[in-house]
């Protein structure tokens, strides 16, 4: 998504399949609905601070490694 002047990147997907999670599995450790996911890895969302950090912690990530603007 963007705000203007930036748009919000990730790699959520790209370490998810490396860890082996599917989207539903991710989306249930951090306690939200598999769609969340789906459209947080298309770019259609971005995500809380807290669920930034939530998806980090589930695939054991820094927040840099996973999110970043272009």
């Amino acid at each position: 998504m963007t705000d203007g002047t930036h748009t919000l990147k990730n790699a959520v997907a790209a370490r998810r399949e490396e860890r082996g999670l599917t989207q539903l599995a991710l989306a249930e450790e951090c306690g939200v609905r598999r769609e969340t996911i789906v459209n947080l890895e298309r770019g259609r969302y971005n995500p809380s601070l807290r669920l930034a950090l939530k998806i980090c912690a589930a695939l054991g990530a820094k927040a840099e490694d996973l999110f970043w603007l272009e």
